[in-house]
């Protein structure tokens, strides 16, 4: 017999939709639009009256706001960000690109808080609308969820998580910042969960950290989708990290357990067009308010088979098996 979902049927709180605007967050992503454009911001402003969602935006810290774990997972992530960007050096350091990638790697090893490193070319339509960057490269990191924390989506304990690992990425990119700023040259942190200027997952997918899955969260072999993300632009000549394909897009076509698990419906069992490019997309409509009534929900992260651990390895050697097959 199937398990009944708690959370199902969703019903949004009456005092949230009333800060609902007209405009729908679908629209802003661009869903349907068959010519391509850059992204625009939708959600996650750092200023929240420049966003239509920006409202909703400012309920979700008052839809719980007495939530114990959350609260002091906040002010943990902000006792990281104390932690300044350095300045830069009047000398560049110069290595060849592969060197570069090993001393990245190693100084990643003794000093900065993150599980994967990847580098590639920095797109400029990885840019969000109206944001100019002339960095030829981006150094992607991404940090791993805690496997029995995040578990617990879409309770406090599961949003706490995500904020201890948003300050973990955040801590992360600026230390490789402020390293690359020492040998003299230019570096950017961008880190969540406010929006910066760049998409994080359409270069973490190019440097190799897997691929997008139907919740429309990246999924690596390793990590599942239980990890957050954090990038560094820069003019350093750091080889990249080759893309790779390891058959998640044909393993979520055929997979529907986020897309069942999901209380608010919004993770469709098809692919849509968004802004000329057909992808996995969640509808934006209807996952912000349930989003935010429970603390950033991450249901559709937690019961991803890739995130449960130990699994994901083992499913990227067996489709890797049956595509040698093929």
């Amino acid at each position: 017999m199937a398990r009944l979902n708690p959370y199902k049927p969703f019903t949004p709180r009456p005092e949230q939709m009333a800060l609902k605007p007209d405009v729908s967050g679908n629209a802003i992503n661009g869903l349907g639009e068959t010519a391509q454009r850059r992204a625009r911001m939708v959600y996650w402003a750092p200023d929240p009256d420049t966003i239509a969602h920006g409202r909703m935006q400012r309920w979700f810290y008052l839809a719980d706001p007495d939530c114990r774990e959350v609260n002091a997972a906040r002010k943990h992530r902000a006792r990281l960000l104390e932690e300044q960007i350095g300045p830069l050096a009047a000398d560049k350091v110069q290595r060849s690109p592969e060197e570069w990638l090993d001393a990245l790697r190693r100084h990643a090893d003794d000093s900065v808080p993150c599980e994967r490193i990847g580098v590639t070319t920095l797109d400029p339509d990885w840019l969000y609308e109206g944001e100019e960057r002339s960095f030829a490269n981006v150094v992607v990191l991404a940090v791993h969820h805690d496997s029995d924390e995040i578990a617990l989506a879409p309770q406090g304990r599961a949003g706490a998580e995500v904020i201890r690992q948003y300050g973990r990425a955040a801590l992360s990119a600026r230390r490789i910042a402020t390293w690359l700023r020492a040998q003299g040259w230019e570096a950017e942190a961008v880190t969540g969960p406010m929006t910066g200027p760049l998409l994080l997952i359409p270069p973490a997918i190019a440097s190799g950290f897997g691929e997008l899955g139907k919740h429309g969260s990246l999924i690596d072999p390793e990590f599942g989708a239980s990890f957050r993300l954090s990038a560094v632009m820069t003019d350093a000549p750091i080889a990249h990290t080759p893309k790779r394909e390891y058959g998640i897009d044909d393993f979520c076509a055929s997979c529907r357990v986020c897309e069942q698990a999901c209380p608010p419906e919004a993770i469709s069992p098809d692919k849509h067009t968004v802004r000329g490019e057909t992808k996995w997309y969640v509808d934006f409509d209807k996952c912000l308010p349930f989003f935010n009534q429970h603390h950033g929900c991450a249901i559709c992260i937690a019961v991803c088979p890739w995130s449960l651990p130990g699994v994901g390895p083992n499913l990227a050697q067996k489709l890797a098996r049956r595509r040698a097959r093929a």
